[in-house]
């Protein structure tokens, strides 16, 4: 049986799968770009994909069975880390004349604008978590029947998360990945 979500709640759900919504769209762009510039994610910026979908598993969460503060720990605590990667990733390549790695997009590098959505997620999830915290105490632990952007949100981010899988197998095998990949270690020529 599933109850419905009124109020607070609904605008908490919305917000949940919008935010899913939005961390399926980066994988998506970074998983495209891959494919048609034929640029495979050094090892950094498979950590970075990583935190993205440890993110998105904690919306997830939310969108499929309520929101919940453990969930939001996962996606908090998950965008710090990759907040980490990034600006690893983007200090390695500060110094003048240093071309970075990849090819920029609207003038930043990928890692750059991971640091920078990472952030902006810190700030959503924070904000998140007040508004959760604001509204009634709903029935603990009900299941839940997530509404259309709620399913597309899901059934979206759970694509990308086995396509960005299959991909990093085939670019790296199940042995570490190269430091500078340039071909896909599991496919001909």
């Amino acid at each position: 049986m599933t109850y419905p979500v009124t109020g607070l709640g609904r605008w908490s759900d919305c917000l949940n799968a919008l935010g899913l919504l939005g961390v399926s769209g980066i994988l998506w762009f970074a998983f495209i770009w891959q494919l048609v510039l034929h640029e495979l994610p050094c090892p950094l910026c498979l950590l970075q994909r990583a935190a993205f979908v440890m993110v998105g598993l904690g919306l997830l969460l939310n969108v499929c069975f309520g929101s919940r503060p453990a969930h939001y720990g996962i996606a908090l605590i998950s965008a710090l880390a990759g907040m980490v990667s990034s600006a690893r990733q983007v200090l390695l390549h500060i110094a003048p004349g240093d071309p970075g790695f990849g090819s920029p997009f609207l003038g930043m590098h990928f890692y750059t604008w991971a640091l920078v959505a990472f952030f902006a997620l810190a700030l959503f999830l924070g904000g998140m978590l007040l508004i959760d915290g604001m509204k009634l105490k709903e029935a603990a632990n009900t299941p839940r029947e997530p509404g259309w952007l709620g399913r597309l949100a899901g059934f979206s981010f759970l694509v990308i998360l086995v396509l960005n899988v299959l991909s990093t197998l085939v670019e790296c095998g199940l042995g570490p990945c190269p430091d500078n990949p340039t071909e896909y270690l599991w496919l001909p020529g």
